[in-house]
């Protein structure tokens, strides 16, 4: 009502009780615009008054007789009488009361919009601010009036002006005010008939909540991974608490230990030990990691390693991580690797420096040796007697080099008659023979063109042959058989031989312009008796080679065993060991995985030199002959020899074995044989 008469131009004509209690109803509503209040009609005659900008008339007399008595016309003027003014005067009363209620309700309102933590904004038809709550005005800033404010201008990323267009809910969206992210829901108000009248946004600022999300998500994938990592590893990892109890196992752990979650989880870090004491409860006490302790877990007593390390947050202890590495796993790997090492290089035809067992000087000057010409195209002669591993530096020294991926052609030159080898060495023309290929054929020099030809045992090559030999070595070109033009070639030559080449040269069988071509490096390669030192490591190797090819599973050695070996002179070297090896490892039964004294054929030295030594050394003087056998005078006298040197060395054991050459294996052996533990 109130909004009605402020829209409209009033005259009053206060002719009759109910006008006056009109006028004073009038009064009370600020800002109604009243013309006019005039006492009797007659004074509508006055000049100021336009009464075609009349909107209202209040009046007792009727229309026609207004019309008639002031000579106008009043079709666009509405007159209204005293039931009508009645009426107006109880709908006043009626709004009063309701303002009043309005304004309690309103100051409700505000309270209740006040106490909640969401911030809330509500615009009228204009899109101005009608309402807002004090969360909004903290949220968007405050010693600003926004009542009555354009949203735009509070707000320009705002929505609810397309709410209030399309009259459509717009819910949990996302939105920027600022440097701060809200999260909010829009929602039009529409009167009784369905008409948008207004749109009001409530939202809340999710900044915080968001970022505090963002460590959520990160702790989570952050745990995910870290379980998807302890879970797939192939070590078991075992965790426990600040007071030893078992926290954390991953699949892994029960795998090798045999122990369950059910096992572990809230029990002592002791629960798992078969032999040895508890790591956790060690780092537990000292707040240091251990690593490399070997012990027995499970009800298997399961062979392991296992490094443990204190869990420290904010310098506080939380409790500790084991690692078990099953040492059984470790050997197999070690063996995979090598032996797919080996199938790489059988792959290939080459071997490295890495595949050579030295610990001896004499050994590992040759390899120094070898390692320093390989980096040259130097032709390289190597030296030594039959099954000292000759090839195998051949190889080396290929592989080594800069021609490693180009062909390595390898020539054991007794085994082809001398009437092919040229032929097969040199290649031939068609036709240069009966039996001869049609088109001819290229020969192993040309092959290895780029790459390096290993000549084993040049000092079998024929008179004839050595001079083509030469020839490629000065010249770097050969001739086919039968052909006449010379062809060029780039090859690195590397030759073996276990003849005394100087002495052929004075007997005049091998050619002294050829020995001195080839002698540009020679390598000295020492024979196993010369470095019984690796055949410790040599055996291992060996072992693990054999158990590939011959499938089976023999671990180690006896000392016994190895001080036989130990003891030969090894007159075929090498190649010998791998024989002998090989032969006792199919003397070994199926139930066994050890090498024992009698799965050895019979070694035997052509005259027992180690034997007289060892009698020649014992002071006859502090020896009693009499009824002693040769090998208890021999045992005595070692014992005595082992005593002394670990005097002199202090006790040291690795030095003791080395001044009594002999490997630390040997030594141990014997200081087990003659109690000297």
């Amino acid at each position: 009502m109130r909004e009605v008469f402020k829209m409209l131009q009033l005259i009053l004509i206060n002719n009759g009780k109910d006008t006056e209690i009109l006028v004073d109803k009038l009064n009370s509503l600020n800002e109604v615009n009243v013309l006019r209040i005039v006492s009797k009609p007659n004074d509508l005659k006055d000049k100021s008054i336009n009464v075609k900008e009349v909107d209202i008339i209040f009046s007792m007399i009727k229309v026609k007789e207004i019309e008639k008595k002031f000579n106008i016309s009043i079709d666009n003027i509405e007159v209204v009488g005293p039931k009508v003014m009645e009426l107006i005067i109880s709908l006043i009363d009626k709004e009063e009361d309701l303002l009043k209620k309005y304004k309690y309700s309103q100051k409700e309102l505000e309270t209740i919009l006040d106490s909640t933590h969401d911030a809330m904004i509500a615009i009228n038809q204009e899109k101005r601010i009608t309402l807002i709550n004090s969360a909004a005005i903290e949220l968007l800033g405050e010693g600003v009036e926004y009542i009555n404010k354009s949203i735009k201008e509070v707000v320009p990323n705002t929505k609810l002006d397309k709410v209030l267009k399309t009259g459509e809910k717009d819910l949990n969206q996302l939105q920027s005010i600022g440097d701060k992210t809200i999260i909010t829901n829009r929602v039009p108000v529409k009167d009784e008939l369905g008409g948008v009248v207004a749109a009001a946004a409530v939202f809340r600022d999710i900044t915080e909540v968001q970022k505090l999300a963002a460590e959520l998500t990160n702790l989570k994938e952050i745990r995910g991974m870290l379980e998807a990592i302890i879970n797939s590893t192939q070590d078991a990892i075992s965790v426990v608490d600040q007071e030893g109890k078992g926290i954390l196992i991953n699949p892994a752990y029960t795998r090798i230990t045999g122990l369950t979650e059910e096992d572990i989880i809230g029990n002592p870090a002791t629960v798992d030990i078969a032999e040895g004491q508890s790591m956790h409860m060690q780092v537990l006490e000292t707040k240091e990691p251990v690593s490399g302790i070997h012990m027995k877990v499970g009800p298997k007593s399961k062979d392991v390693i296992v490094n443990v390390s204190p869990i420290m947050v904010n310098g506080t202890l939380k409790g500790s991580v084991g690692v078990i590495h099953d040492v059984s796993e470790i050997r197999k790997l070690n063996e995979e690797l090598s032996e797919a090492k080996r199938m790489i290089r059988n792959l290939k035809a080459k071997y490295t420096f890495e595949d050579i067992i030295a610990n001896t000087p004499q050994m590992l000057s040759a390899i120094n040796q070898a390692k320093k010409v390989a980096a040259t195209p130097a032709t390289v002669i190597l030296r030594g007697e039959s099954g000292t591993g000759k090839e195998l530096f051949a190889h080396a020294i290929h592989n080594a080099s800069k021609r490693r991926n180009e062909e390595f052609v390898r020539v054991n030159c007794p085994a082809i008659a001398d009437s092919l080898l040229e032929s097969e060495l040199f290649g031939y023309e068609e036709g240069a023979f009966t039996g001869a290929k049609k088109g001819g054929k290229i020969g192993l020099f040309e092959e290895a063109d780029g790459g390096t030809i290993f000549l084993d045992e040049i000092g079998k090559l024929s008179f004839n042959l050595q001079a083509k030999l030469l020839r490629v070595l000065q010249e770097k070109e050969i001739t086919r058989v039968g052909g006449t033009e010379p062809i060029d070639i780039d090859v690195r030559v590397i030759v073996a031989t276990n003849s005394n080449l100087e002495q052929a040269v004075e007997e005049g069988t091998f050619r002294k312009d050829l020995y001195y071509r080839l002698n540009v490096v020679p390598i000295f390669i020492p024979s196993l008796r010369q470095r019984k030192e690796d055949i410790s490591k040599l055996v291992d190797s060996l072992l693990r080679k054999f158990n590939q090819e011959y499938g089976r599973t023999i671990k180690d050695i006896s000392f016994k065993a190895l001080d036989k070996l130990v003891e030969y002179d090894w007159p075929g070297n090498v190649r010998e060991l791998e024989n002998v090896i090989g032969r006792a490892m199919i003397n070994v039964g199926l139930d066994n995985d050890l090498i024992k004294a009698e799965h050895l054929p019979q070694l035997q030295n052509k005259n027992q030199k180690d034997n007289q030594l060892e009698v020649e050394n014992i002071n006859s003087k502090e020896v009693d002959l009499e009824d002693k056998t040769l090998k208890e005078i021999i045992n005595k006298a070692e014992k005595k020899a082992i005593i002394n040197a670990l005097k002199k060395t202090k006790g040291n054991r690795t030095k003791a074995a080395k001044k009594l050459d002999i490997s630390v294996r040997s030594l141990y052996y014997k200081l087990d044989k003659f109690n000297l533990k």
